[in-house]
This record gives structure tokens, sequence and C-alpha cells, in this order.
């Protein structure tokens, strides 16, 4: 057995942490990349088939699990059949220099949404790894093990691939530094043709925003220095360093989503919180993030009512100050019904 899936089998006991093959944590997606959403999922299957996934197997995960996993729980059907669509288009790229061949194949073969109890919030997801990805499992004898609520919040591919890739190489001895060229930052990045274009743009819509989150949400610190030709950027030296206390880092994770990008700039929130005067919250992020956060299954529109009624008995104002707390420290009293 490969080291890689016994390193997954031994950790199976561990549900904070995923076990991915540095070749796919390195791997480059050059066609169809996919979306943040679709890479989180990439990563659940993965951790739910552990030490099996190099197996020629059906896997198989209930929808009720996956909604038990923060960053994933607002999925149905339809959005699942669009994040593995996406998962079956992306073209996977690992070159092996022993072998020297380049391997190209893709990570999903079949996908299967079983429904006939859907109504019940049993919807059944049934999947077979391709046979690229399970070759590179199967022979492969080095791994990253990625903090799953870290890749879980990260909100951008961008963030995520260059997390798992960063990750891979994180723990290696005397190596706290690597240099790409912009092509391959690019490739890293998935970044399609005709789309961020100058280092300028890739720079600014990519690599900074990646690194800042990065920084803010994991155990990591990233820093960025481009490399000239002239007056052209022709490289980035990557460097990175375990953080000595990540005390930060897990307070952010444990907080809500909302406001985080402004904590990210050292700003504060432009819009203030009010709870909304009427209806649910079904559609609105700020205060359905709280309650996902809370761990809180409500109805939508019956939490909401009742918070009303909770902040008018008491007399509290809708935009009060701590508006947000209260809903949060409210919706964690409820719990699941």
């Amino acid at each position: 057995m490969a080291k890689t899936i016994q390193v997954a089998a031994d950790r199976a006991y561990d549900p904070t942490k995923t076990v991915l093959p540095v070749e796919v944590a390195r791997g480059i997606y050059i066609e169809n990349p996919p979306s943040a959403q679709a890479l989180k999922l990439m990563h659940l299957l993965i951790a739910k088939a552990g030490g099996r996934m190099a197996e020629e197997v059906q896997h198989e995960m209930r929808m009720a699990d996956l909604k038990h996993i923060e960053g994933m729980r607002n999925h149905d059907r339809a959005s699942l059949r669009t994040l593995f669509t996406q998962l079956r288009a992306a073209v996977m790229v690992y070159d092996d220099t022993e072998a020297q061949e380049e391997i190209i194949g893709g990570f999903m073969d079949e996908i299967r949404l079983d429904y006939r109890q859907e109504v019940v919030d049993t919807l059944v997801v049934k999947w077979w790894f391709g046979r690229t990805f399970r070759r590179i499992a199967a022979e492969s004898n080095h791994w990253a093990i990625l903090d799953r609520q870290t890749v879980f919040a990260l909100s951008s591919k961008y963030s995520i691939l260059l997390f798992q890739h960063i990750a891979s190489l994180a723990n290696l001895d005397r190596i706290d530094r690597k240099s790409f060229t912009v092509p391959e930052l690019r490739a890293l990045f998935g970044v399609e043709g005709g789309k961020l274009d100058r280092f300028a743009d890739l720079n600014r819509r990519a690599l900074q925003p990646a690194i800042a989150e990065i920084n803010q949400l994991s155990r990591l610190k990233l820093k960025a220095t481009p490399r000239k030709t002239g007056r052209t950027v022709t490289s980035v030296e990557i460097s990175w360093k375990l953080k000595a206390d990540p005390t930060d880092a897990k307070q952010e994770l444990a907080r809500p989503k909302v406001g985080r990008k402004a904590r990210q700039e050292g700003t504060v929130e432009t819009l203030p919180a009010v709870f909304p005067e009427t209806g649910g919250i079904g559609y609105s992020p700020r205060w359905l993030d709280l309650k996902q956060q809370a761990g809180c299954n409500m109805d939508n529109i019956l939490i909401a009512t009742n918070f009303r009624r909770f902040l008018d008995e008491r007399g509290v104002a809708r935009d009060v100050a701590n508006i947000e707390s209260l809903f949060l420290s409210y919706c964690r009293k409820i719990g699941r019904v």
C-alpha cells in the first residue's frame, strides 16, 4: 500500500483534516477550472473516501452529511448537479518526472444523485473517482494534510488552489519558498485564456486576495515577491512560515463570515446590520450565515418571526449595535429542532 493511502486510512478518525495526495494538491487545472464550491466538494469527496480513494468502487454520501459542514449547507440537488458537472469536466495535469510521463485526465468518472427519498432530505450521492485520480492516489507516497475548516472557509478558487499547493510544501525540511513563472502561476490558479492577461490584473484580482485570505484564516503566513526581467514581471517568489500563534486564525474561523473581508482589510463594515422587519431570512446571506454558524435548522421564516418577538418583548430595536451577536446567541439557544 502506498504511503498516502495508508496515512488517509490511519487518519479516518479525524473529521477536521483531509489527506490529499500531494500530486493532487499541486495539480494544475488548465481547462474548465472548477469553482470554489466545486473544489470544496472535491476535498469532501476525497476525505469521505479516505483510505479507499484509490479503489474502483462506488462511494456514497447522504445530503444530510453534507449539510452538517460549514460552507456547504445550502446545497440541493440542482446545485450539486452543477458542482459535479464542473468536477467531471475539470482537467488535471500531473507531470510524473520519474516515469517521464505527463498525465492528463479527469478527477471524476460517474456520479449518481439518488433522489428517491429526496422529500425527506435523504438524497444520496454516489460517485466513482476517475482512472487518473485513482492511479495518482494509488501510487502516491507524499501527501498534504489540510485543515478542513480552513478549506471550507476560503471564499475563492484562487485561495483554495494556492492554499493546498503551499500546504503540501509547508512541512518539508529547509523549504520555505517557491518561485513560479507568471504562466505557472496562471496555471496554478486555473486562469482561463483571455482573462487576467496582465500581471497587474493577476496580482490584484487573484494573487493578493488569495494571500490575504490565507493569512487571515490559516496557520500559514504567505508573502509574494515579484521578480522582474527589465520592466516586466516574469516570476513571483512565494515564501511562507508557520504562525507561532494561530489563535487569531482560529478565532476568525469561529466568527460569522459577515464582516470578514472588512476585518481582513482592517476596515469597518459600511452598512450597519438591521434585522428584517418582515418575512424570513432565506434571501438574507448575513442572517442566514449567522443561523448556520449557530447550527440551527429552524425554518427561516419561523426563526425570523420568533426572533422579532424576542426583540419586541425586551424592547430591543432591530438595528441595535449588537443585533448580530444577539441573533447568533438566540440561534444557538434554539439549536436543532
